[in-house]
């Protein structure tokens, strides 16, 4: 339900706090006092439409905040649970309208997109008046509150259920279908093709390997010459090894003799031969190690070209080439075996298809029996309603080519408005007062079934005497024991039944040397509002016959009208009994 309404800087109204409770809600007022601004701060808070024309004047940016006590398994968190956004305890929704037309949406002070909350709005509160279509206009959603009523939720999962394994067989069939044609086009490039890739016989990171190899090959081929060279000159006759150990033999010969003047130059000549062959050592085991067979280079190029080709010809990655033989055998294996496995998948698809047209055909029938039950208890609501001569019909057309998710049915309220004249759709043949009390009417029949948490009427009993008036008020209290309903009204029978009653006005305030005027508030409680709703009754001037509950002819009431107005107080149930003040 709708907790609270916080709305700042919106038209006329400058800062405001409204509570709201159970029950049944009526906001009143003079004309013009500001009971739309009220409710076109509602709709923005709740994703509706944003115009830089609701900041009030001298304001940067207005607000509306709305907040919602809801259950833990409603539908709206179930919304927000699908679009991964954690909302616990309060639903506050808050939209912010700037004086240069754009709008921020936010929940629990989370950043979201106009159409979640739009989305969301939806979910928690219905707006309903005598030109508003929001909920009725959707041809999909009179389907929905035809299966509510019904409690059709089962019916309708099964079919939802049917409806995807078909369409699962319908994808599978047709594709394997698709794919069986595609190969028979291409059979004899196909075979070609894949009998070039089985000789080939390509191999997931091969040409890394080959490409590796050939490069060090190449890279051996390059040095080897050079090392060839150092190992000659180490190791031929004129290698400086052999002399410097001849010389070196010759001086530790001498050095016995005369130590002191040779073993500075033996010992460094000594090192210089021992490296001298540790390098030559060395050079022999680089020149063993860059020895390749020029037949392996010429192999490894072939495959890596040929590779490549391949790659090439086919337009993928060389490594690519695996998952195209693959994709090429199995293609071919669609054309060889594919028949056989085509004509079980058209079973299959038969029996899916089957499965989901029993399951609609149930539905369907559960849909025309419980069309009949709600079109006789809307027509018990409609002769207090003065629509006692008005029909309301559930038009169904079942049609196997508007198969879908919801079956096959297609679902719109008609009425006729009187004998003689052409059924319509409700939304087109209904005038203003007439589709008001049809919809009130459908409301007070489904419950809370398929029904947002909070309804909002929008002076629906405008236009209409005080026995109409009163059937509406009844109505409006029936429905508030199952959800909480919002009533803006004028008529003093319906606001006689509320639970709460909230007076909406307009008051002048300073500012500077002027005055400006702000929308204001204020909940009544008993005494308050017998004279707010004897106000309502005799117009302008209160007098005493309207505070007992008399006729008003300034109201245009005539006395039959007010002789029910008499009697409405001592029945008017949880709202108001307006005879205390005449006794």
């Amino acid at each position: 339900m709708l907790v609270a309404l916080s709305i700042r800087d919106i038209v006329l109204i400058e800062r405001l706090e409204i509570d709201f409770a159970r029950g049944l809600t009526v906001l009143t007022g003079e004309t013009g006092a500001g009971k739309s601004i009220l409710l076109d701060s509602l709709s923005l808070a709740l994703g509706g439409r944003g115009d830089a024309g609701l900041v009030r004047h001298g304001a940067g940016q207005g607000q509306v905040v709305a907040v919602f006590d809801v259950a833990g398994d409603h539908p709206a968190r179930r919304f927000l649970a699908e679009n991964e956004i954690d909302a616990e305890g309060d639903l506050i929704l808050r939209r912010v309208q700037t004086g240069d037309g754009r709008t921020r949406a936010f929940l629990n002070d989370q950043p979201v997109s106009a159409t979640l909350l739009r989305d969301l709005g939806a979910r928690l509160v219905e707006i309903h008046g005598q030109h508003d279509d929001r909920a009725l206009v959707d041809e999909r959603e009179h389907r929905r509150l035809l299966d509510a009523f019904g409690g059709l939720e089962p019916e309708r999962a099964a079919v939802a259920a049917a409806w995807g394994v078909w369409r699962k067989a319908l994808k599978e069939r047709d594709g394997l279908a698709a794919r069986i044609e595609a190969a028979r086009r291409e059979a004899d490039y196909l075979r070609a093709s894949l009998d070039e890739l089985d000789k080939l016989k390509p191999a997931e990171g091969e040409e890394t390997e080959l490409a590796t190899l050939r490069h060090q090959m190449q890279q051996a081929e390059k040095v080897a010459g050079d090392i060839s060279e150092a190992v000659d000159a180490l190791s031929g006759g004129a290698s400086p090894i052999t002399a410097a150990a001849g010389l070196l033999r010759r001086l530790e010969r001498k050095a016995a003799a005369a130590p002191e003047l040779l073993d500075g130059a033996v010992k460094p000549l000594a090192l210089a031969v021992d490296a001298l062959e540790e390098a030559r050592s060395a050079l022999e085991v680089a020149l063993r190690s860059t020895a390749y067979d020029p037949r392996v280079l010429e192999k490894t190029e072939e495959r890596l070209f040929a590779l490549r080709a391949a790659a090439r010809k086919h337009n993928v990655p060389v490594d690519g080439l695996v998952h195209l033989r693959e994709k090429l055998g199995a293609s071919l294996a669609d054309l060889d075996q594919g028949e056989d496995k085509l004509v079980k998948l058209d079973k299959a698809l038969a029996e899916a298809e089957a499965a989901y047209t029993r399951a609609a055909g149930v539905l369907t029938r559960r849909r025309g029996e419980v069309a009949e039950a709600l079109e006789t208890a809307v027509h018990a609501e409609l002769p207090a309603l003065k629509l006692e001569r008005a029909r309301f019909i559930v038009e169904r057309r079942a049609d196997a080519r508007d198969a879908g998710p919801e079956g096959v049915d297609t679902v719109e309220f008609w009425v006729q408005t009187n004998p003689g004249t052409r059924p319509g759709p409700m939304m087109k043949v209904a005038s203003g007062g007439e589709l008001s009390r049809f919809l009130l009417a459908l409301k007070v029949s489904l419950a809370d079934r398929g029904s947002a948490p909070t309804l909002v009427f929008d002076e629906i009993d405008t236009g209409v005497g005080g026995a109409v008036a009163q059937a509406i008020g009844q109505r409006l209290a029936r429905l508030a024991e199952r959800v909480q309903v919002i009533s803006v009204t004028h008529a003093p029978q319906v606001a006689a039944r509320a639970a709460s009653h909230l007076l909406i006005s307009k008051e002048a305030v300073p500012d500077g040397a002027e005055e400006r005027v702000r929308t204001h508030v204020a909940p009544l409680e008993t005494p308050a509002r017998r004279e707010e709703i004897a106000r309502m009754l005799s117009g302008a001037v209160i007098t005493d016959e309207a505070r007992g509950g008399g006729t008003a002819d300034r109201r245009g009431l005539s006395r039959t009208d007010a002789r029910r107005w008499r009697g409405a107080g001592a029945s008017a149930g949880p709202g108001l009994d307006l005879t205390a003040s005449a006794r």
